[in-house]
């Protein structure tokens, strides 16, 4: 359980200092210019028209910004909201990529203590990885974008701004325990019967990682419920494939 929190911990720690410095760094070599122009009357009638320019600079260009209550809004809440929703985003990706590599591991467990008479079968190469990886950020990128005129209507933009991201985990999550404990066969038949029942469960499973830092902590948990349900499905198309295979003879002499 520590492990995906620590490593996870490093990496986002990492990236920030990455993206803090890039971002000091853009910062200080940008320049806007704000041009504003002012209409006085002279004394015989005519008009007089002077357009000022100024320069903002670094810093100053968020002074600017902060100045004014309608641009001070829109940066606070693009700072807290996009920031927030990146950070969760990613540190839940990693945590997910983290225990990729811990999976296998944990389904032998479980398999050797609970679950002796179902095989562990497996299924998916590296390409087959690779794409399933590939068309799931694809689609979740398209969602984000498909979502972004709902991210500012209150309350609308708390569930479109999660669909994405829920999406993202039932895809990673399901795929990395189905296919370590599922053939591709298994796994579809499962998916096709009982698909609902598993998205409702890994919806829970998202619903709690919206708590700060318990997804670093309960991944492992997740991975180990997760694989206990597809154990048990396994188990349960076993045991009617034996009642068919017992009950056919029996068929065929009537």
């Amino acid at each position: 359980a520590l492990l995906p929190f620590i490593i996870t911990m490093v990496v986002m720690y990492t990236l920030f200092f990455i993206a803090a410095d890039y971002g000091l760094d853009q910062l200080a070599n940008t320049q806007v210019q704000i041009q504003q122009s002012q209409t006085s009357m002279n004394p015989d009638g005519t008009t007089h028209t002077e357009t000022l320019n100024e320069f903002f600079s670094g810093s100053s260009v968020m002074t600017f910004l902060l100045k004014y209550s309608v641009t001070s809004w829109i940066v606070t809440f693009l700072i807290y909201t996009v920031g927030g929703f990146l950070v969760m985003y990613i540190s839940v990706i990693i945590a997910l990529f983290v225990m990729g590599f811990l999976t296998p591991w944990v389904v032998k467990i479980i398999q050797s203590r609970h679950y002796r008479h179902i095989p562990i079968e497996g299924f998916g190469g590296i390409s087959e990885i690779i794409w399933h990886f590939s068309k799931t950020f694809l689609i979740t990128f398209f969602l984000f974008l498909v979502l972004v005129p709902f991210y500012f209507i209150p309350m609308l933009n708390i569930v479109a701004i999660n669909i994405p991201t829920y999406y993202l985990f039932h895809r990673l999550l399901n795929f990395d325990v189905g296919s370590t404990i599922c053939s591709k066969t298994h796994y579809l038949q499962i998916m096709s019967q009982r698909g609902n029942a598993i998205r409702f469960k890994t919806l829970v499973m998202y619903l709690l990682t919206l708590l700060p830092f318990v997804a670093l902590f309960s991944i492992i948990y997740f991975v180990v419920y997760l694989a206990h349900v597809y154990f048990y499905e396994l188990t349960m198309l076993y045991g009617n494939a034996n009642v068919e295979n017992t009950a056919t003879p029996k068929a065929l002499d009537h």
